[in-house]
């Protein structure tokens, strides 16, 4: 492991971004070597910070806004007020890119919109995440990641069919975006290099939701606008046929996904299944066939039907809890995990960077700062 001669070391970005999906591309950023400056309102600081998902807290701060924010500095400022204005007009003369997720027409009233910004700094990035666009209907509404997925049709592709509605049990939304986000601001990024001019990097919410379900959403555009049909048995996709689910087993679970029905039914000795030779029944008699299969593996334990499938390089796992993975040499070696530090000395362990560049991964062992930490440091370093 080494933190040396991340890609994006000597690039400095400007978080003006709260939540969730700005925050996520930054963390990205200084994952790979960027210097991330958060702007935040003094003494309220990210509202994430008070944003709770469990009833954890970490000295005052959710465990979500440590997750998130991690190895970046804090620079406190009011974007009311016209000397801080000055300030941070100054550090963005200096920056190589700016991220914010305001709702429309916010950044444009405090005066740095991006049409404002270039005059200042010609070869910044400017990255902005919104709900749903800068246009149309939707513009002013919520950009919320649940509100978000149940605009975009994705709700309908999980859980059983009959079942209401059902969101991912994540914030989807918030982090595809975040990503393609990064996306557009290191190809941006290189053009800026290349030319000395910078690019206004735009996304949002639902276009990160829509491109997420691109695969399926190309089949309904292309076969009549037929509607997805989730299995009333064991859905895990609503376009693909049986096997492909999760079926319970007398001792837990294991997931199988494509595989023809009839050598499926010779390896687990099911007769009833190997007679469903033609393909298209497996799309329209699934239900019936994941029903067969199911009854049968709860029969005997996740392990007795691993040992016959994978050694036949059937595509099945068993379903592992967080715990149970953990343990699992397959997550250990990974070395997915580690421990940061903030300066007050609070102790948290959270994830890595997920990415390698050259057989390295990168860590950093620095926490999620307080409100407005780096402040003074930041105006005697540019001047300020």
């Amino acid at each position: 492991m080494s933190t040396n001669n991340k890609p994006l070391e000597g690039i400095t970005v400007l978080e003006f971004s709260q939540f969730l999906s700005g925050p996520v591309a930054g963390l990205r950023l200084a994952d790979l070597g960027a210097r991330v400056i958060k702007i935040e309102r003094p003494g309220v600081g990210d509202l994430c910070r008070n944003l709770y998902i469990s009833d954890t807290d970490l000295d005052g701060d959710s465990t979500l806004f440590h997750a998130i924010n991690r190895n970046k500095e804090s620079f406190a400022a009011n974007l009311k007020d016209e000397k801080d204005l000055i300030k941070l007009k100054k550090l963005i003369s200096k920056a190589d890119i700016i991220t914010q997720n305001f709702r429309p027409g916010v950044i444009d009233r405090i005066g740095l919109d991006y049409e404002s910004v270039k005059k200042i700094n010609p070869k910044i990035i400017y990255g902005s995440i919104s709900g749903y666009g800068d246009t149309g209907p939707w513009k002013d509404l919520p950009g919320q990641d649940l509100l978000a997925q149940s605009r975009s049709g994705l709700v309908w592709l999980n859980g059983n069919g009959g079942d209401a509605p059902t969101p991912m049990g994540l914030a989807a939304a918030d982090m595809l975006a975040g990503h393609y986000m990064v996306e557009g601001i290191l190809s941006s990024l290189v053009k800026s290099l290349k030319t000395g001019v910078g690019c206004k990097v735009e996304t949002s919410l639902m276009e990160a939701l829509l491109d997420f379900q691109f695969e399926v959403l190309t089949t309904y555009l292309n076969d009549g606008n037929r509607k997805p049909e989730r299995s009333s048995y064991n859905n895990a996709h609503a376009y693909l046929s049986a096997p492909y689910g999760i079926y319970k087993t007398k001792d837990g679970y294991i997931a199988i996904a494509m595989t023809p029905v009839p050598k499926l039914g010779e390896l687990l000795k099911l007769e009833s299944i190997v007679s469903y030779t033609d393909q298209k029944e497996w799309f329209s008699k699934r239900d019936e066939i994941k029903k067969l299969i199911g009854d049968w593996l709860e029969t005997q334990s996740t392990k007795y039907w691993l040992d016959i499938l994978q050694p036949a390089d059937i595509w099945c796992a068993e379903v592992l809890e967080w715990d149970q993975m953990m343990k699992n040499d397959g997550f250990k070696v990974i070395d997915m995990l580690q421990r940061i530090t903030r300066s007050d000395g609070l102790d948290i362990e959270t994830l890595r960077c997920p990415i390698r560049i050259n057989n390295q991964i990168y860590k950093n062992a620095k926490a999620a700062p307080i409100i407005g930490q780096d402040t003074e440091k930041i105006i005697k370093e540019f001047s300020l």
